[in-house]
């Protein structure tokens, strides 16, 4: 199948573009010293994460039970789940390590870790579990300082849960965007993670693992010493978003939805496409960025950028293409009916959760399908 044979709106994945992205990370944490776990909430896709795996990785990160499941069932075992766990979890974590997952859940308060600690007694389980560190003011976590770091700590050891190591994620990374900014904010995740494992190692805790990561973080690092492991996830397939951060440029992005011209507002100099925001999704992460591109940056078929033009506007199915400033009023010549253009997105992870499948593109323009998760 040739990409002009393909139904739109649909959801494009440049393997060598990926192929790239993943030698990228993969060589860099291997230069830093650390093993790497990616968090592959990005794809929820086996054929992205094999070829993640044979790069090098080690072990997976999950948002969800549900992607746990299914990346076990496709044969792969040591799994961390990184979301907070809640006691309506712990029968189906239990049924995944019974059959043989290396499964490792997150903490960050004392009446989870009590919760945890009571189930493993009556059920005869010692969960691997990690305690998840505030770095960086940016969502869930226990400050590295804090007396509520050693009472997790104690609440896990009352019921004999293994404490598998720490683990942060500093999302606020997100927010900057100049090698200065990004490698203090590297620093910082790293340091205060490392600070966390050594409060409980004087404590008389083991804490095997450090565990810290986000994509721009990973790429940003200049060291990485008492660090174990970093995870990252949207690097993968890059988005616009991390093009705003400065850790890849437009053409690393190997994600884009392709979608056809099906009209125009000719006086407006608009195009109208197939593709609106259910296919997009609704996030709009680069509008608070210094260059917003809408709802996505427009490139021709072949994945070129078309310098001027985005996604300005989304309706459910509709998508609104323009060019920045004056309107291009020979719009309709430019861009036929049927004229099919890929769509570069803000936030890859948010896109791609649109479309039940990917459609893989090669070097040599063939496509393969491949299938990806959903669900809880």
């Amino acid at each position: 199948m040739k990409i002009s044979e393909l139904s739109t709106p649909a959801a494009l994945v440049d393997i060598a573009r990926m192929e790239r992205n993943i030698a990228r990370m993969q060589s860099r944490m291997d230069s830093l010293g650390v093993s790497f776990r990616p968090h592959v909430k990005t794809s929820k896709c086996v054929a992205v994460t094999q070829a993640q795996i044979q790069a090098g990785a080690r072990g997976i990160t999950v948002s969800t039970l549900k992607e746990a499941e299914q990346f076990f069932s496709a044969g792969i075992t040591d799994i961390l789940y990184a979301v907070g766990i809640t006691a309506n979890k712990f029968a189906q974590a239990l049924a995944l390590i019974r059959n043989g997952c290396d499964l490792k859940i997150l903490t960050d308060s004392v009446q989870s870790a009590s919760a945890i600690s009571a189930f493993g007694i009556a059920n005869d389980v010692r969960f691997k579990v990690m305690i998840e560190i505030d770095t960086d003011d940016h969502r869930s976590g226990i400050k590295p300082e804090s007396p509520q770091l050693l009472e997790v700590a104690h609440a896990l050891a009352a019921g004999g849960t293994q404490l598998q190591g720490v683990m942060t994620h500093a999302g606020s990374s997100y927010d900057l965007n100049t090698t200065e900014a990004l490698e203090k904010m590297a620093e910082q995740e790293r340091s205060g993670c490392v600070r966390a494992a050594e409060r409980l190692r004087e404590a008389g805790f083991s804490c095997p693992v450090v565990s810290v990561g986000s994509t721009p973080t990973a790429l940003s690092a200049r060291k990485l010493e008492g660090v174990t492991e970093v995870r990252a996830g949207v690097y993968v397939f890059f988005d616009l978003v991390m093009h705003n951060v400065g850790v890849c440029e437009t053409d690393d992005i190997a994600l884009s939805v392709l979608s056809t011209v099906i009209g125009h507002q000719e006086e407006k100099g608009w195009v109208i496409v197939d593709a609106g925001w259910m296919a997009m999704s609704r996030d709009r992460g680069t509008q608070k960025q210094t260059r917003d591109f809408g709802y996505g940056q427009v490139c021709s078929a072949d994945g070129t950028p078309l310098s001027g033009y985005t996604m300005t506007g989304a309706n459910q199915e509709h998508g609104i293409i323009s060019r920045t400033g004056d309107p291009d009023l020979s719009i309709v010549s430019r861009f036929p009916v049927g004229t099919q253009l890929r769509i570069l997105p803000n936030h890859a992870c948010a896109t791609a959760a649109q479309f039940p499948e990917y459609q893989a593109l090669s070097s040599d323009q063939n496509i393969q399908t491949w299938s990806r998760f959903y669900g809880w």
